[in-house]
């Protein structure tokens, strides 16, 4: 499963060095949502709560993006077909692809979460770059899981680009909730504070489940 897994993710990655639609993508719908916070809230800078909201909100919905992306290749080349056919465990494909989703999600998160504190952030989030990062790193597995698990089930789909966010919004409400809350702390004008040890939980809980319901029920999910 190992060496199957490996191959789908470099031939993903190898496809996306090439062609950049889907980080590129995702980047600029980001950057977009931040210059209409900027402009549209009429305030200088944000603090606390908003502004962990907008980060969060922000993220997701460029994440929705990427899922839908996920299995654009081998739905429009007919390469799902060959996946399902070939004599290795259908596990592997859904490693393959939430390990390609939490590569995008980081590498968009590199860029714009600088481009979120020059843009609408007062504090320097410098004290907090640890925290952040454990949080982002927790908020991505969940949604890499998730994702996977809503990609597959939309890929023979006529209407993907629909069910898409419908389903996987929903479902990532917990994520954006927990890692929110959790960070809200790290963009107080009063400086950084401590992220409450119960949120990391919740992201590592929410992880760990959609894990375990992934792995038992992703061979179905690609059944016509």
């Amino acid at each position: 499963m190992i060496r199957a897994a490996g191959a789908i993710l470099r031939k993903d990655l190898l496809l996306e060095w090439r062609t950049k639609e889907s980080v590129p993508a995702m980047l600029l719908f980001t950057i977009t949502v931040y210059v209409l916070f900027h402009f549209g809230l009429d305030r200088n800078s944000l603090d606390g709560d908003l502004a962990s909201g907008v980060l969060w909100v922000t993220l997701l919905l460029a994440a929705v993006i990427g899922v839908t992306r996920l299995f654009a290749a081998e739905r429009e080349q007919g390469g799902i077909d060959a996946l399902l056919l070939a004599p290795v465990d259908r596990t592997a494909l859904f490693v393959a692809k939430a390990a390609v989703l939490f590569g995008f999600l980081v590498a968009l998160q590199v860029v714009a979460v600088p481009a979120f504190a020059i843009l609408l952030l007062e504090p320097s989030p410098g004290p907090g770059l640890p925290e952040l990062a454990g949080m982002l790193l927790l908020a991505d597995a969940g949604i890499a899981v998730v994702g996977t698990l809503v990609g597959a089930l939309a890929v023979q789909t006529r209407a993907r680009e629909v069910i898409v966010p419908l389903l996987a919004l929903p479902l990532m409400i917990p994520v954006v909730i927990a890692a929110a809350r959790g960070t809200a702390p790290l963009w107080l004008e009063a400086g950084a504070a401590a992220v409450e040890g119960r949120w990391p939980l919740i992201l590592g809980l929410y992880d760990l489940v959609f894990g375990l319901l992934a792995y038992a029920v992703f061979d179905y999910l690609l059944d016509e």
